[in-house]
Formats: structure tokens, sequence, C-alpha cells
């Protein structure tokens, strides 16, 4: 058996079932010079017999500098296994004789400079140009580069810490801010306080540290960033607090306090980052209308889905993102257009998701809802997949049974049997069906391949169809451009694309990247008409370079580039990239300007990239 062989998590050192993580207590001290944070993790441990002699931690790549027993301040033994390059080591502590269930270990370490969790990023790489910044990044398996941990999501716990850092800086974590104090013993720093009272996965904690402002943008949100992003992101998130009621009207009450966003720097992987009491978002976001204000709801369904209910390990990822999603489009249509949104949002969803299955890079084994990812990396099986797969199945459910406001109710009550736990499909799928059974649905769901549904590869083998009426311009729109020839594009104007909401932009779009590649000069025209190299929206700019690139215009060259060297966005760097390394006229370009820019890169883009372009 090796190391990870782990009852509970395929991707874990740790066993939760003998000894468990319960409570942790962090004593943080920035430093930006060496770029590491030094600190002592206080944790809080139960035994699940006296007869239990250690506890076993993940890390990866931390100086343990000391470990001993909080009660009588004696060391402890403790043992590092050997380091694996993806999962870290095993830390495995002997505990104190004694017939005591409870104790707390105290772990004195130094983070390194490479830890995968933090992005520490220059004056330079910030939009104020002054001061350093960092901010971590956590899910799926890096905590264990920051914090010693049972690094699982099945094993949740409160947190509360104390954080140094230098007075021009504020710090922010997910978890409330306690309070703040200039620092006794050193007048220079300031302390932040913090507790986070609900039990949370690792893989949720996170932090922030910059030169950061912020203002109220509702009852209990503010949006913080640095100064130059404020006035552009409070507009932006103005609507926050209708969403959370929105939400809490689909799945109870927000149980968080604080719903807080913060805008990273543009380098920031992720559209946005659920982390409890303090979302995180990519500047991508800031379209200058509110149009991508569905990420939004996205990260505030997360509070329940995912947050609230987690998933017991990420094969299990979908219970996450597939309900996350489903919600999500449920907030977005009761404050937009109805199920014809909902629907519309679906068939865009749908598209990401059939391109990458369709994909021959894609193993088959990340296709399927419940993957098998013993041994392998979470990050390398991240894709649409647990997102829209995961909403089809819900969608799919919701009309067997009879429709919204008979699966509605079904939402709030997982949510209340499940709340502060983590699950399997199992544990979701036995109480979905005993939930129905005793509303008299049972038999409808008795047609349900779950199999199917959980472990077949590609799309599923029932069709999943949104239709919805706001596609219909779409498609007229598309088919006049498709049958149109090298001539007669005087009937085009910027009007067609005037009437038109964001998603429907987005679905014509995407219809015309299910066509040929159009030539080069009716791709010219295109833009002569819509003018969208000028697009304020990064979803619409997106598919326009995608769809000139594969009509290998040059022209559309440096604005493909300026757009990845401007964000660090994994789902626009990767195709655009892909597009760029497969033109052969601009393969060599492709690496040259990766190699240029790779530094004020997120690790993970650097290494998806890296692979991508075959340079490991």
């Amino acid at each position: 058996m090796s190391d990870l062989d782990s009852p509970t998590d395929p991707h874990s050192f740790s066993r939760p079932d003998q000894c468990r993580l319960i409570s942790l207590d962090l004593v943080w001290d920035i430093d930006f010079v060496k770029k590491v944070i030094n600190g002592t993790a206080y944790i809080d441990l139960e035994k699940n017999s006296a007869s239990i002699t250690t506890a076993i931690f993940d890390i990866n790549k931390l100086s343990i500098r000391r470990v001993f027993c909080k009660e009588s301040g004696n060391n402890l033994e403790y043992e590092i296994g050997n380091p694996d390059e993806t999962f870290g080591s095993k830390l495995e502590v002997k505990l104190p004789n004694g017939n005591k269930l409870k104790l707390t270990v105290g772990i004195e370490y130094e983070t390194s400079p490479d830890s995968s969790a933090l992005f520490w990023l220059s004056p330079l790489q910030t939009a104020g140009k002054q001061h350093p910044y960092l901010y971590s990044q956590c899910e799926p398996i890096h905590a264990r580069s920051f914090v010693p941990c049972q690094d699982s999501p099945g094993v949740k716990f409160p947190y509360t810490a104390k954080v140094t850092v230098l007075k021009e800086f504020v710090v922010l974590m997910s978890a409330l801010q306690q309070s703040s104090n200039v620092c006794r013993s050193n007048s220079s720093k300031m302390e932040f306080f913090f507790k986070q009272p609900v039990p949370i996965p690792s893989y949720l904690i996170a932090i922030v540290v910059g030169d950061l402002a912020s203002r109220n943008i509702g009852p209990r949100s503010k949006v913080w960033s640095e100064t130059e992003f404020l006035d552009k992101a409070a507009f932006e998130f103005s609507e926050t607090e209708e969403m959370l009621k929105v939400a809490e009207n689909l799945m109870g009450p927000y149980v968080w306090s604080q719903y807080d966003l913060v805008v990273l720097p543009p380098s920031f992987p992720y559209g946005g980052m659920e982390n409890p009491c303090l979302t995180f978002v990519t500047p991508t976001l800031l379209a200058g209308d509110k149009s991508l204000a569905n990420v939004i709801a996205h990260e505030i369904s997360h509070s329940w889905t995912g947050n609230l209910v987690t998933n017991s390990t990420f094969e299990h990822f979908w219970l996450n993102e597939g309900h996350t999603t489903f919600v999500e489009r449920k907030i977005c249509a009761k404050l937009g257009c109805g199920e014809p949104l909902r629907n519309l949002l679906g068939m865009i969803g749908k598209k990401s998701w059939a391109d990458y299955v369709n994909n021959p890079n894609t193993k088959p084994n990340f296709t399927r809802l419940v993957p098998e990812l013993k041994g392998v990396s979470p990050d390398d099986s991240f894709s649409s997949v647990p997102y829209e797969k995961g909403y089809a199945l819900l969608y799919y459910l919701e009309d067997l049974v009879g429709g919204p406001e008979v699966f509605e109710p079904f939402l709030k009550a997982y949510i209340e049997h499940f709340k502060y736990h983590s699950i399997n499909s199992h544990q979701w799928k036995e109480f979905l069906l005993s939930y129905f059974t005793e509303k008299g649905k049972g038999s409808a769901l008795r047609r349900v391949n779950w199999n199917d549904w959980f472990f077949e590869t590609g799309m599923p083998a029932v069709p999943i169809s949104y239709q919805s009426c706001l596609a219909d311009a779409c498609q007229q729109l598309s088919e006049r451009w498709c049958s149109t020839g090298d001539s007669n594009f005087g009937q085009f104007s910027s009007s067609d694309l005037d009437q038109f909401s964001t998603p429907q932009t987005l679905e014509f779009l995407n219809q015309l990247m299910e066509q040929d590649p159009f030539s080069l000069t009716k791709i010219a025209h295109m833009e002569s008409a819509y003018h969208l190299f000028s697009q304020g929206n990064s979803e619409i700019l997106f598919r326009w370079l995608r769809l000139c690139l594969r009509a290998k215009w040059n022209k559309c060259i440096p604005h493909a580039v300026s757009f990845i060297n401007k964000q660090g966005r994994l789902k626009f760097l990767l195709p655009i990239y892909e597009l760029l390394y497969q033109w052969e006229d601009t393969r060599q370009l492709a690496i040259d300007n990766f190699q240029e820019h790779k530094e004020e890169m997120h690790n993970l883009a650097v290494t998806k990239i890296s692979k991508m372009l075959k340079l490991t």
C-alpha cells in the first residue's frame, strides 16, 4: 500500500478516519522580501480511539522547524515522507502518550518561495505599480503548500488567524475580520485578526495581501481592489445583494454573514473562486456593462453548493460545480428573461462541454461525471464536464419530476440535510431518490441510467436539448453569414448585434464556430461591420479571436497576443495558445511569447501551457 492509499481520498496522505483535524489556528508573518510565510499552525485534533499514536498531515515544500504539544510545550517526534512532485509529502507526527482523545499540536514552519498555493507579484505586475501583492489559490490540493493540514475536501473545520505584515498593506482572508492594530513589538507592522466559524475544507483557506481599498456595494457586501479598479468594480457588481436574496429563496439562509468580493490582478487563472466571505474574481469580468455578472451568481451559489455542502473528494467535483451552475442559471433567469435565458445559457455551456469531449487530446476518463483520479492530479482533470454534464443531469431530473416548481424545493432540502458536511455521489443519489419517493415522484426516476450518467465517457446517452426562443435570432444571423459568398456584405451592420443581449452574441459566435472557417474576405467584413476587436466583454472577444485564428487572418495576430498577455484566465489562455500553436505561421510566436511572459503567469497556467506547447 502506497502512502497515498488513504481510504478516504486518493489525493491525500492523511488519515482523518483515525485522527481528525477539527479546528485550526494560524499565526503568520508575511515576508515579501523572501516571498515566504513564516508561522505556526495550531491544529486541534480528535482521535477515534485512545490507541491511535500518530497524526498524519499533508505538506508540500514546507520547511518544518518544530512540532510540539501545545498543552505541555514538549517537542514531538515527526517524520517527513519522500516528496512527490504533485502530492507533496506525508508529515507523520507521533502523539504524546495518554488516553485523551482531543489535543492540540503546534507546527512551526516556513513556506517555500515556490509554494504552489501562493502567487507573489512584483509592483510592476500590479495596477498601482507601487507595492508587491500576494494572493493564494488552494483549490484543489494546494493548501498543503502553505499550511500543514489534512488537505482533503472531506475534512472540514473552522479556523482563526493572526497575520502580521508591513503597515502599508491590507490583509484579507476567507474569514470575518475581527480587528487590526499596530504590532506592539514592531510599530512598522500591522496585525490582522480573522475568524471563520463555519467549518470549511482546506481548499477554501485563502489570503490576499496588497495595497487594497474597498467600497460598500450592499448591506453585507464590499468590493475590494486596487484603487485603479475600484470604480469599475463597484459598478460592475452592484447587483450582488439582489443575487444573494434570490439564492437564499432557492437554498435557505446565507450562513457566512459577509459576502465580499476582491478583484485580483490579471494573472488570476480563474473567473472566480468561491472563498467564503471573500470571493476572488478576475478583472476580465469588468466589462463596463454588468454583462458578465453571471460569474458572480455562480460564486454566490457556491456559498451553499460547494462551501456548505462539499464534494468529499475531487472525483465527485460535479456535486460542487454542477449544482452551482444549475443554481447560477436559475438566479440569472429569475433576475432576467426567465426560462428562455436559462436555456440559452445552457446552450452556450453545452457547446464548451461538447468541444472538450470531442477534442482528440481529451482523455476519455476526464469526460466522466465521476472520473477515476487515483494517482492523477485533479488539476489535470479540470474541465467544463463537472459544470455542464452536472448541470445537464440536474436539468434532466428536474424535467422528469415535473419541472422547476417540483424540483426547486429539493434544492433547499438537500442543503438543509447535508449542510456543514462533505458527501459523495452515492449519498446524493440516495437522498434524491428518498426525497422524491416521499413526494410520490419515485417512479419518474426509475428510467434514469445512473451508471451511464456517472461513469460512461463522452456525451450522455440521453440527448439533452435546451430550447430557447432567444436563440432563434442568433441562428438566423449565423445562417445569413454562412450563406453569403464573398460579396453582398452591405446587408450587415452594427445594428445586427445591438439588438442582442450578451448571451445571444455569445451564442451567435458559438454557432459560427461550428461551421467551416470563414474566408479572409468574410472575416474582415465581419470585423468592419461589428468592430469586435474593440469589445470590452472578454467572453465575446475570446470567441471572436478564435474565429479569426481559425480563418488564419494575419490582422488578428497582434490582438490575440495582446489578449493572452493582458490576463491569465485559463479558459482563455489555453484555446488561444493552442490555435496559435496549430497555425504553422504563428507556432514559434506562441512559444516565444510564452517564454517571455511565463514569469507573469500563475504556475498552473505555466504547467498546462508548457504541456500544450510540447515544452515539457
